[in-house]
This record gives structure tokens, C-alpha cells and sequence, in this order.
């Protein structure tokens, strides 16, 4: 009998073994991109995040204009993608000559981008931000969000810090007014207020540039933070926005960008220690 238990259990721990060997581990995140979307897997609310990398480039003043005035088109290649779904490098390349290479890795529970973004041209780029959107209809247990509704039932999910601490949105006032309609965008004292999404502009200033938002059962927290940042922002898909900050380049400027995905546990105070040990920029000095 004790042969047999020996013998199943070896069984047991090479499949175990095996199942390891062919993929990764089901602990830590995966990130894989198809098609203009980043797909985020592991151990995610929802199963997977899907993120539409990069959803635009845009230019300045594109609060008060049409969004196909504002966006800069752009393509992207993959370079690189490990087996095990850890590391990505793709090449976005601008219509205006300018190219972007980001460097994705995923761990246990992030995603870090590092970005280089270059203009190779002898002629200035307007590209002043770019837009990551953040699919979180599963995330947050909502599904898809109604497009007449002025305050969407997923809002209820979403966050940004106000005066330091976390706010749990709708915040109030609440901005109803706009280009495009519902919504609602948050601009930081550094952005010019004409330079953000073309949705409800807030009267409220973000204190810092984390924003995300609760899983269905309020247990998990997914957050994103870039630096430098431009705006964040709720869409009118089910969709999250805390989008990066390029500022325009000058011929032959290069700049460096970073941000992150966490997706963790409700500790709010854990998470804001680790944002501001990853963004000190974002700190504000007493």
C-alpha cells in the first residue's frame, strides 16, 4: 500500500512539475499584446484586465476640439515577448516620426512600463500625452457601462486622492458639461486645463496621480500611476484613465516615462507607501 501511495504521489509531483515547466507560474501576473490591446492574467479579479495600449497620442488644446483633431496616429510592432509571459518590448512609431519603445515587465503583483520616447525628426512634435485605457467591466464586477447614464455604476468602484486622501467617486461636485458626454476628468495644478480628455472637467484637482478602483467584492484594489502624468479619467466605456505625460519634444529630445499597474489587496495605507516610494515626484512637500 505504501508502494502504491509512493508511487502516485511521485505521479502527482511530476505532473505538478511539468505543469510548472510549460508555463508560468499561476501566482504572478502574465502580459501578452494582440491587436492594440494589452491582456493582463494571473491571478486578476475578472480573470484578465485588458488594457487598450495605447488607445492615442494627442496633442494640445484637446479638451476643446474633436478628438480625431487632437489624436496623433500612431503603430505598433512587438519586438520582443518572453514564453512565460514576463517581459514585453513594443516600438510605436508616430506620424509624426516620433517613436516610443516601452518596456513592460510583470511580476507578482504589478506591471512596470518603462518608456523612451524620441524624436529622431529636425522638426518639434506636438505629442503632449497618451492614453492607456484601463478596461475594468470585469475587474469591477459592472460589465458595460450604460452611455446615457450621467454617473455611471461602475464610477462607484473608481478612486482618486483629493487632499491627500482616497476619495470614492462620484466626488461632488459632479461636471455634466463637455464635448463628449458622460464622463469625467480630473487635471492636476501642472497640466494646462485645455490639454486633457474631452469629458466633464472636474473643478476638483487631483493631490496626486493615483486613481483606480474596487474588485466586485471590494477585497482587491487595481491602481495605476505614470510619471510624469497628465490627467485621470473615467470614459464612457467601463474604463479607467490615469494617462502619461509627454510635454512635446524638441528635434532629437528624447524623454524617459514610467508607470505602473497594482493590482493588490484593500490596504489602502500599503498601497499609498508603495506609489509614493515608486513616484516620490508625486509626494508633496510640507
Amino acid at each position: 500500500m505504501r508502494y502504491v501511495v509512493g508511487i502516485m504521489l511521485g505521479m502527482l509531483s511530476s505532473a505538478a512539475a511539468m505543469t510548472f515547466a510549460d508555463g508560468p507560474p499561476a501566482d504572478r501576473l502574465q502580459i501578452a499584446w494582440s491587436e492594440n490591446y494589452l491582456t493582463i492574467s494571473g491571478p486578476v479579479p475578472g480573470d484578465t484586465l485588458s488594457v487598450q495600449y495605447l488607445e492615442a497620442y494627442c496633442k494640445p488644446g484637446s479638451r476643446i476640439r474633436d478628438w480625431s483633431e487632437s489624436v496623433i496616429h500612431h503603430q505598433t510592432q512587438v519586438i520582443s515577448a518572453s514564453d512565460d509571459g514576463r517581459t514585453l518590448t513594443l516600438l510605436d512609431k508616430l506620424s509624426d516620426g516620433v517613436t516610443v519603445r516601452h518596456e513592460i515587465t510583470a511580476s507578482t503583483d504589478e506591471v512596470d512600463f518603462r518608456l523612451t520616447v524620441h524624436n529622431p525628426t529636425t522638426d518639434s512634435s506636438l505629442a503632449e500625452w497618451a492614453v492607456p485605457c484601463i478596461q475594468v467591466d470585469r475587474f469591477t464586477g459592472c460589465g458595460q457601462a450604460d452611455p446615457d447614464a450621467t454617473i455611471p455604476e461602475y464610477a462607484k468602484k473608481c478612486f482618486v486622492f483629493l487632499d491627500g486622501k482616497m476619495a470614492r467617486l462620484p466626488t461632488r461636485p459632479w461636471a455634466t458639461e463637455a464635448l463628449y458626454t458622460p464622463g469625467q476628468a480630473y487635471c492636476p495644478i501642472h497640466v494646462d486645463r485645455d490639454s486633457v480628455d474631452p469629458r466633464p472637467l472636474s473643478e476638483l484637482v487631483p493631490s496626486n496621480g493615483l486613481t483606480g478602483c474596487y474588485s466586485k467584492n471590494e477585497q482587491r484594489i487595481m491602481a495605476n500611476a505614470w510619471q510624469p502624468y497628465q490627467e485621470l479619467s473615467l470614459g464612457v466605456a467601463t474604463c479607467i484613465h490615469g494617462d502619461l505625460r509627454i510635454g512635446g519634444l524638441e528635434p532629437g529630445e528624447t524623454k524617459q516615462i514610467r508607470g505602473k499597474i497594482y493590482i493588490v489587496g484593500d490596504d489602502v495605507e500599503a498601497l499609498t507607501r508603495r506609489y509614493e516610494r515608486d513616484f516620490p515626484e508625486h509626494v508633496t512637500k510640507d
